[in-house]
């Protein structure tokens, strides 16, 4: 059963262990963002995507590719076993690519990566707007004095 590309961006916006999970979350959920049609290792290993992101790292670096969220992905391989089956999720749009990995719920993300395509730039990626009602209340800057006598 496919992930929804929604369901996808929610997940990784809640993935604290990417430093740039908001970036990549907005990346997966804008309008011009699609899957890729065509996914060779949709199911692979922990092991065998280390090898190909320490891979691809080397060659970001050394050929000016623009990314982001590969060192939490390293990291996050890296503390996980060798034979561990993962899914290879692939969207792109507009030069861009990103990769997302998880256990194949598509909730729990192991790691995610957003790169351009050769030395391209990575989009202007406008802030999503944070939901809930937990938002920032602008009332009175009164607050409770638990210590107050009488």
């Amino acid at each position: 059963m496919p992930i929804a590309q929604r369901q996808l961006g929610a997940s990784i916006r809640t993935a604290l262990h990417i430093a740039d999970r908001d970036a990549i979350a907005a990346f997966v959920l804008d309008a011009g963002t699609v899957f890729a049609p065509h996914n060779p290792f949709a199911r692979t290993s922990v092991g065998a995507q280390r090898q190909v992101w320490t891979g691809y790292q080397r060659e970001f670096y050394f050929s000016n590719v623009a990314s982001l969220g590969l060192t939490c992905l390293l990291k996050a391989l890296q503390a996980r076993p060798d034979d561990e089956a993962v899914v290879q999720e692939i969207l792109h749009a507009d030069g861009c690519r990103a990769y997302v990995y998880h256990p194949g719920d598509g909730c729990r993300i192991i790691g995610a990566v957003l790169h351009a395509r050769g030395t391209g730039a990575l989009p202007v990626i406008k802030p999503l707007p944070r939901g809930g009602r937990r938002g920032r209340r602008q009332g009175s800057a009164l607050q409770l004095d638990l210590f107050a006598v009488g």
